[in-house]
C-alpha cells in the first residue's frame, strides 16, 4: 500500500510501503523499479572517479563527524537508510532497509518494520536496536550537530521488537516520518575491540565501517585514494529501490589538489569522468585528440530546482548587523559584466532561495503570504511587503558606476563615510573585509569584486586556504565573507532550521553561516515545517523567500541550468534523467559500462570519421 502522509490524519493508522509527503506516491506497490534506473544494463565495470566534493584529501571513514574530512562518497556507498528517497518526486519514499511503515493518525509517531533479509556487511542481521544505536548515537555530541539538527523533529527511537522500531516525534509534521526514514543505519559493532570495549565514536576515524550499503573498502593507498568494491553478499540487489543502481564492481576515487590537475587527468585517461563547475573551463578546455576521436564527450544534461550561491556575510561581525551595509555591498557585485565576460553566457542570476521550483515567491505577496508575514511587519524591512526584489543589474541604462551611488548613499544612511583613505564608521575605523575561500577558481569572481568594493574605500581580500583549514574555520564561524551553496530540495522542510534558525546560530558546525537570528525567520521556518496542504507550503516558503532576500544575507550570484557532465564514450546512463539529482551520486549509482564489443564498435565508428 502506498499512502500520502497527509491522508492519515484523521483515519485510524495503517501500515504503508511508501509515504508520500504530499499527494500520493508515483510508484504503486509491486514497482519493481524507479523509471530513471536501467536494470538492464551491465553491472561488471569499474569506475574511476576525481574529486567527490571540495576536499583535496580524506583522513576519516566516518562520515558524521564534525572533524575531520570523510573519505569520498562513504556515506552514500556504505551506509543505506531506512528508506530510499525517489528523485523524480517531489518528496516521496519507498522500501530500504525498512519493507512497510505505520505512521500515526495524529502524526505524532512513525514505526517502521525492518526487513528480515537486512543485513550488514559483516553478516549481522539489522535489528530494531541497531536503528535505535545509530538514531541516538547521530543525536548525540559524539556526531556532528548537522545530523542532530537533521532529526531534531524526532523525539525518541523505541524499539517495540527485534524487527520493530518506533519514532515518537516532537511535534506533528508532514515530513517526520520521511526524515525518520532518512536515517542511515550503522552496525554497534563498527569500532568495537576484541575485549568487547568500543573505541568513542567521535574517535572512530580509521576503522572500516560495519554498514549496511552496498559497496565495502576495497583499499587505501594514502589520503588521496581510496577504492570500494561491491558486497557480492549485498542482501538488497533485487528489490525495486535497488535494481537498476550499483552497476559498478569497483568505485577508485583520485583526489587531486586542483582542478586544472583534475580536468587534465581526465582528459589523459587518467579518469572515466568529470563533473565541471567551471563555464570556463566548459566552453574552452574540452579539447583534444579524445574528444575529437570520440573517446571522450561532453554533454548537458537538464537540472532540477537550483542551489542558492553566494558570499554570505557573517552576521556575528558588528560590521554587518546593519541591513543597509549588506544591502550596499550586493551592489558592488556585477553578475552581468562577469556572465558576458567570464562565464559564455552560461549562467542565469539567482532571484530566490528556491530558484526553478514553485517555492520561490515572485510579484507581491499573495494573502496568505501576507497572514504569514503581518504578525512581523514592524521587525521587518519595508521591502518584504511589496514587489519581490529585483537583483541589480548593469545592463544599459542600468550601470556599476549608478549601483555604487546608491551603495554609498546607503552606506551613509548606516555610519560610514569615507575618510582619510578609507570607509569608516563613527568610530574612525575603517571597513575591512576578509573573503574566505578554498576554491582556486573563485578569485576569478571574488577580485572584480573587491576592487568594487575598493571604489567604496572598502579594503577587501581574498584569502585562500586549504579545504580542511576552510571547514575548520567554516564550523567555528571564522570569517567575514565566504562563499557558500546552499544545496537544492525537492521540498523545503527541516534543512530550514539548520541552515536560518536561530538556534543553530551559534552552535558549532550547523549551517547557520550567515548567523541568522530572526524571530520572524524562525515563525516562517516553523510554517514551513506545519503547512499541510502543497498551498500551504508554497505561501510560507514564499513568504521565507521575501524575508531572506530582503535581510541580504548574502550577496546572491549564479546557477547553472544544466548539469555539466564530461565522460568517456565506453559509460552508458539510463535514458530517463531523474527530475532531480546531484550529478556524482547520480553517475555513481546509476550509469554503467557499456558491453566492451559495442564500445569498440562505437570507437571504431568514430575514429573512421
Amino acid at each position: 500500500m502506498a499512502v500520502g502522509v497527509g491522508a492519515l490524519a484523521g483515519v485510524p493508522a495503517r501500515a504503508a510501503t511508501a509515504l508520500a509527503q504530499y499527494d500520493q506516491p508515483k510508484y504503486p506497490a509491486g514497482f519493481t523499479h524507479f523509471d530513471y534506473a536501467d536494470p538492464d544494463a551491465p553491472s561488471n565495470g569499474v569506475l574511476s572517479f576525481e574529486n567527490y566534493n571540495e576536499y583535496q584529501s580524506y583522513d576519516s571513514l566516518n562520515p558524521f563527524l564534525v572533524r575531520g574530512a570523510p573519505a569520498p562518497d562513504i556515506q552514500n556507498l556504505m551506509f543505506d537508510t531506512l528508506m530510499q528517497r525517489s528523485w523524480d518526486e517531489l518528496a516521496s519514499e519507498y522500501p530500504l532497509i525498512a519493507d512497510r511503515v505505520d505512521v500515526a493518525a495524529d502524526l505524532a509517531s512513525a514505526t517502521f518494520h525492518i526487513n528480515p533479509a537486512a543485513r550488514f556487511s559483516n553478516g549481522d542481521p539489522i535489528t530494531a536496536t541497531d536503528v535505535k544505536y545509530s538514531f541516538d548515537t547521530l543525536t548525540s555530541p559524539q556526531a556532528s550537530p548537522l545530523f542532530n539538527a537533521q532529526f531534531s523533529v524526532i523525539k525518541k527511537a523505541v524499539v517495540v521488537s527485534a524487527s520493530t522500531i518506533r519514532f515518537e516525534f516532537r511535534r506533528a509534521e508532514r515530513d517526520a516520518p520521511l526524515i525518520a526514514g532518512d536515517l542511515p543505519i550503522f552496525s554497534p559493532k563498527w569500532g568495537m575491540k576484541p575485549d568487547g570495549t568500543r573505541v568513542p565514536f567521535d574517535q572512530l576515524s580509521n576503522e572500516p565501517p560495519i554498514a549496511s550499503g552496498a559497496y565495502l573498502i576495497a583499499e587505501r593507498k594514502n589520503d588521496k585514494q581510496i577504492a570500494y568494491r561491491r558486497n557480492p553478499a549485498y542482501w538488497a540487489v533485487n528489490l525495486p529501490t535497488r535494481r537498476g543502481m550499483h552497476h559498478f564492481e569497483r568505485i577508485t576515487f583520485k583526489l587531486y589538489l586542483d582542478l586544472y590537475t583534475q580536468l587534465e587527468a581526465f582528459k589523459a585517461g587518467d579518469a572515466d569522468v568529470h563533473v565541471e563547475d567551471s563555464a570556463t573551463q566548459w566552453a574552452r578546455k574540452y579539447v583534444g585528440k579524445n574528444f575529437r576521436n570520440g573517446i571522450l564527450k561532453q554533454t548537458n544534461f537538464p537540472d532540477g530546482p537550483a542551489q542558492m550561491q553566494g558570499m554570505l556575510f557573517n552576521l556575528r561581525k558588528p560590521m554587518f548587523q546593519d541591513v543597509r551595509v549588506r544591502h550596499a555591498l550586493s551592489l558592488a557585485f556585477d553578475y552581468d559584466w562577469m556572465n558576458r565576460m567570464m562565464f559564455y553566457g552560461q549562467y542565469l542570476r539567482l532571484h530566490s532561495y528556491f530558484e526553478a521550483s514553485p517555492f520561490g515567491a515572485t510579484g507581491t505577496p499573495g494573502e496568505k503570504e501576507l497572514k504569514l508575514l503581518e504578525p512581523w511587519r514592524a521587525s521587518l524591512p519595508p521591502e518584504v511587503f511589496g514587489p519581490m526584489i529585483k537583483q541589480p543589474t548593469t545592463l544599459p541604462p542600468d550601470s556599476l558606476r549608478g549601483n555604487l551611488r546608491e551603495a554609498r548613499d546607503l552606506l551613509a544612511q548606516a555610519g560610514w563615510h569615507y575618510r582619510d583613505g578609507a570607509l569608516r564608521n563613527a568610530a574612525g575605523e575603517p571597513m575591512n573585509i576578509e573573503i574566505l575561500d578554498d576554491q582556486p577558481g573563485m578569485d576569478r569572481v571574488i577580485l572584480p569584486y573587491t576592487q568594487a568594493l575598493a571604489t567604496l574605500g572598502i579594503s577587501a581580500h581574498l584569502r585562500e586556504i586549504d579545504s580542511a583549514l576552510y571547514q575548520k574555520r567554516l564550523d567555528n564561524f571564522d570569517y567575514d565573507m565566504t562563499t557558500w551553496l546552499y544545496s537544492p530540495v525537492t521540498i523545503p522542510g527541516a534543512e530550514l532550521e539548520r541552515r536560518f534558525g536561530s538556534a543553530a546560530a551559534s552552535q558549532v558546525g550547523s549551517e547557520n553561516y550567515p548567523g541568522v537570528r530572526s524571530p520572524a525567520v524562525d515563525a516562517l521556518v516553523k510554517a514551513v515545517q506545519a503547512a499541510n496542504t502543497l498551498d500551504d507550503l508554497e505561501a510560507a516558503t514564499r513568504a521565507l523567500d521575501r524575508v531572506l532576500l530582503n535581510e541580504y544575507y548574502l550577496v546572491t550570484e549564479y546557477y547553472p541550468p544544466n548539469a555539466r557532465i564530461a565522460y568517456k564514450t565506453s559509460l552508458g546512463y539510463p535514458s530517463v534523467v531523474p527530475v532531480s539529482f546531484g550529478s556524482q551520486d547520480w553517475i555513481i549509482d546509476y550509469w554503467y559500462r557499456k558491453p566492451q564489443n559495442a564500445q569498440v564498435a562505437r570507437t571504431a565508428q568514430a575514429t573512421a570519421h
